[in-house]
């Protein structure tokens, strides 16, 4: 009895383990249920053969026995069925789940789409008198030089620079050592880096070595200087002005120059300082050590002060030593072809910027726009409104609270000691903007060529990268000229792919297009692409190379009687702003000469009577 009953208990416990075991629900359940049932047969049979029956007390028990596992096994069928239900039961509400997540998921995109930002206006009535203008635009006469010079004298201006070198002057044979610099920044920068050491360079007797070029955060590009211009021609064209090698001789090179006290930093040196400084303060370090490391040199030589035959040296180096390289050239000329629509390049421009590398396209691509009325003109704009432009300005567009966080948290990762000064001083974004020290926005710049009287049709290159707040800061902007296109609308990927990640290349390219411009608009004074590129219209547009260039303040002024102005005031007064800025003059003191290169050594004036001024 105790036997059987233990084999009974184990049957049992068997089949309920093999049911929880096989998990696979009620049909495994079931067949492993009837599999131990068959067992349990064959079991009762053998016991019966050993039992010699014939006694009521065997019998009894062996169908208690009998009862006992038929119970069991119907206890394990119930439980492997109940198993099974509970597991069918989780997969249903896992696949529930699953079909509520997803659908949760398809309601956050949409939700997502339609909480896409507004656009980003903040001068709505303007705004709207813009947007019915443009279309009566170019119907009238209008009484604005969109697309020429407007004074003659622009004409007079020719480029000099190249006709005379430091070879025209007494040659000096001392060479005080070597200088090197490590130029910081942005191209723009960097190339107003090359040319001011070239300068010390002379200036001191020196030998220099091709400018390196640093690692910006901001900028993020590797690029050095052969990977832009072609390093060859730059040593050749400036061979009779400076002596300029590739390294420094290996004697120099294993020397730690900030350990022995010849590098050079911003700090040591005044913004814009006189020559002078130079020669009492670098001079000395040069001779000692035999080279001297410009770390920096941002904005380190001055205007005013330096001799005309340094002037000259200056234009030699920006307007006529750098030269892209090949690859930049080839995909510049595609560029500005396909914006012009034409398949051949003629201007004195386009031979400074692209030399014996154009691309050669089929005159029949354009053969269509030829017949509708001959190559297309375009505006070239440099919209300066990218985040770190934005942030540094300290200037507030529209754009509340979320915004204000924004730009102070880029501060605080590339400008800290910007972010810094913050805290213990308070600048009020509205005086920013009445002192012309705030980023026009597209909406603001759409405004004035509205105001110029440039159509709707009007086509745009848009130069620049990422527009801070994206496409509501840009909508206003293409609401009005919907014709926009940038470099990657031009360019095939395949085309621009040999510059992706490189931003100092991508700003070749801009540079390339806003120099071949029928018209270039700038947004930014401050800016050292719109600076370059304004200088080099001037030096090599031969008076036909138009810029548009707003005063900022008087502009704020402008846009600050937006409740009250008409169209008509605000018409007249930013021509009048755009106008005084194209008269034509000498370079005033205090100013660039890479932006205004009518100087003395630079440029040169026809008189009346056929002479030569400068």
């Amino acid at each position: 009895m105790e036997g059987a009953s233990s084999s009974s208990s184990s049957s049992s416990s068997a089949a309920a383990a093999l049911a929880v075991q096989g998990g696979r629900g009620g049909e495994v359940g079931i067949r492993v249920g009837a599999t131990n049932i068959g067992r349990l047969r064959c079991t009762a049979r053998q016991q019966q053969g050993k039992q010699h029956g014939g006694r009521g007390g065997g019998v009894t028990s062996w169908h208690l026995r009998v009862f006992a596992a038929v119970v069991g096994v119907m206890g394990c069928v119930l439980l492997a069925a109940s198993l099974a239900m509970s597991a069918l039961h989780q997969v249903q509400f896992r696949n529930a789940a699953i079909s509520r997540n997803f659908r949760g998921l398809q309601e956050l995109k949409q939700n997502i789409v339609r909480r896409e930002k507004p656009d980003q206006i903040m001068h709505g009535r303007l705004l709207q008198m813009a947007t019915s203008a443009v279309t009566k635009n170019g119907s009238e006469s209008e009484d604005f030089a969109q697309w020429e010079e407007p004074y003659k004298q622009a004409r007079k201006w020719t480029p000099c620079a190249a006709k005379h070198s430091l070879a025209d002057e007494e040659p000096d044979e001392i060479n005080n050592g070597f200088i090197l610099i490590s130029a910081n920044g942005g191209l723009n920068q960097q190339r107003v880096a090359v040319c001011n050491a070239v300068v010390v360079a002379a200036l001191l007797n020196a030998t220099l070595v091709l400018p390196r070029f640093l690692y910006s955060s901001v900028w993020k590009d590797t690029s050095q200087f052969g990977d832009i211009y072609q390093e060859d021609y730059f040593v050749n064209y400036m061979k009779n002005d400076v002596h300029i090698v590739k390294e420094l001789p290996p004697h120099l090179q294993s020397l730690d120059l900030e350990a022995i006290g010849s590098q050079v930093t911003d700090m040591d040196i005044s913004k814009e300082a006189e020559p002078s400084e130079f020669v009492r303060s670098v001079l000395p370090i040069l001779q000692q050590n035999g080279v001297v490391h410009f770390l920096g040199f941002g904005n380190r030589l001055g205007f005013d002060s330096v001799p005309v035959h340094l002037q000259r040296l200056r234009c030699r180096c920006n307007f006529h030593a750098l030269k892209f390289v090949p690859e930049l050239q080839q995909a510049g000329s595609l560029l500005v072809q396909r914006l012009r629509k034409v398949s051949a390049m003629q201007t004195e421009m386009d031979k400074q910027l692209f030399g014996n590398n154009m691309v050669e396209l089929d005159p029949a691509a354009f053969a269509e726009d030829h017949a509708a009325g001959g190559p297309s003109r375009y505006l070239a704009l440099h919209m300066r409104f990218e985040e770190d432009m934005v942030a540094y300005s300290l200037c507030e567009f529209g754009g509340g609270e979320e915004e204000r966080r924004e730009l102070q948290a880029y501060r605080e990762t590339h400008f800290p000691t910007l972010a810094m000064r913050l805290r213990n001083a308070t600048v009020s974004p509205e005086e920013q903007r009445s002192l012309g020290r705030c980023p026009l926005t597209p909406e603001e710049s759409g405004l004035i060529l509205s105001a110029l009287g440039y159509d709707g049709r009007t086509f745009i290159y848009v130069a620049g990268s990422q527009i801070y707040g994206g496409a509501p800061r840009l909508r206003p902007l293409t609401r009005l000229y919907p014709n926009l296109v940038t470099k990657e609308d031009i360019l095939t990927t395949d085309e621009l792919a040999p510059f992706k990640n490189f931003s100092s290349r991508l700003a070749a390219l801009d540079f390339i297009a806003c120099a071949s411009a029928d018209v270039f608009a700038v947004t930014d004074s401050g800016s050292q692409l719109s600076s370059l590129v304004s200088g080099f219209r001037i030096y090599h547009g031969r008076g036909r190379a138009p810029t548009l260039h707003p005063n900022r303040k008087r502009y704020a002024q402008v846009l600050s009687e937006e409740g009250s102005i008409a169209w008509g005031g605000f018409r007249r007064r930013v021509r009048q702003m755009v106008e005084e800025y194209k008269r034509v003059s000498p370079r005033p003191r205090g100013r660039s000469v890479y932006r205004q290169p009518r100087t003395p050594g630079c440029m040169c004036r026809a008189a009346g009577d056929g002479s030569v001024d400068f």
